[in-house]
């Protein structure tokens, strides 16, 4: 006992007793690496600052001419009942140390409109890689939606069928993620919102900003919010997103399926509906 009560410091750093000489060379020491990484923008929390700036940061939405959607468009994933939109976010303790979004990255439904690296996909067919930019998307092809370069690290919108493993955490349904690996996973197809036309319209080109069901080619299963359910995100509390078809009475896809996808302005479209 008495050789602990030794090595407590029982007076002020300005008094000298001891090593006063190396402790006052370690304080300077530690503030000056402290100023310098604060110089360097090196500081944990100017990282997660860093990060949520870039990922929020506005992002242009193009409004093709004719009115269809095409490879290479940079689109948002509009769910038209609550009026949000499909979103990637990290755990905070995973951004601490991201510059980017990182594989495997969650997905939630968030009701801020402003389209951002977090929120917008560009359009690709992956039953055809080598599809030049500008080509017309149609029904029955399969496409996927892959994040932004740069900070939305080039990640692919995907799911598979729910296990006892791995689900969603609330409904255990399909859980929906970002990969960076392209794999039938993360193939999807637009289908017409109206039933009876879907024959016909099979091979015509998938307007934008027109209500569509966007579904998953391996499970079959449409893109689902779940508005009764909202898990904590570092951006604050948004809809659990999963894939399930989910019918109303007269065997039609329910308003939870209802999707846009969106070019041009966002928040303007939002307000309209």
């Amino acid at each position: 006992n008495a050789v602990a009560k030794m090595s407590v410091r029982t007076y002020s750093p300005s008094v000298r007793v001891g090593n006063w000489n190396e402790d006052l060379c370690l304080e300077e020491e530690q503030l000056k690496d402290f100023l310098e990484k604060q110089e360097k923008g090196e500081l944990q929390i100017q990282k997660t600052h860093n990060l949520l700036k870039t990922i929020l940061r506005k992002v242009e939405l193009p409004n093709p001419s004719d009115g269809y959607l095409h490879v290479g468009d940079a689109v948002c994933l509009l769910h038209v009942p609550s009026k949000s939109v499909v979103a990637a976010y990290m755990s905070a303790g995973r951004a601490h140390e991201a510059t980017k979004l990182i594989s495997p990255c969650s997905v939630a439904c968030s009701r801020k409109l402003h389209p951002c690296p977090r929120n917008v996909f560009i359009v690709g067919r992956y039953d055809k890689p080598d599809a030049a930019a500008g080509e017309v998307i149609c029904y029955g092809q399969q496409i996927t939606f892959t994040t932004l370069p740069d900070e939305g690290g080039q990640l692919n919108l995907q799911t598979d069928r729910a296990t006892f493993m791995k689900h969603s955490h609330y409904t255990r349904e399909q859980e929906i993620t970002l990969q960076d690996e392209v794999t039938y996973n993360s193939a999807w197809n637009i289908l017409c919102f109206n039933q009876e036309d879907r024959l016909e319209t099979e091979g015509t080109p998938v307007p934008v900003n027109k209500k569509v069901f966007i579904n998953h080619c391996k499970t079959n299963q449409d893109l689902a919010v779940h508005t009764d359910f909202c898990p904590r995100t570092p951006y604050g509390r948004e809809y659990e997103v999963t894939a399930c078809t989910k019918y109303d009475i007269h065997k039609a896809e329910d308003p939870m399926n209802h999707f846009m996808v969106v070019t041009g302005d966002l928040e303007k479209m939002a307000v309209a509906l």
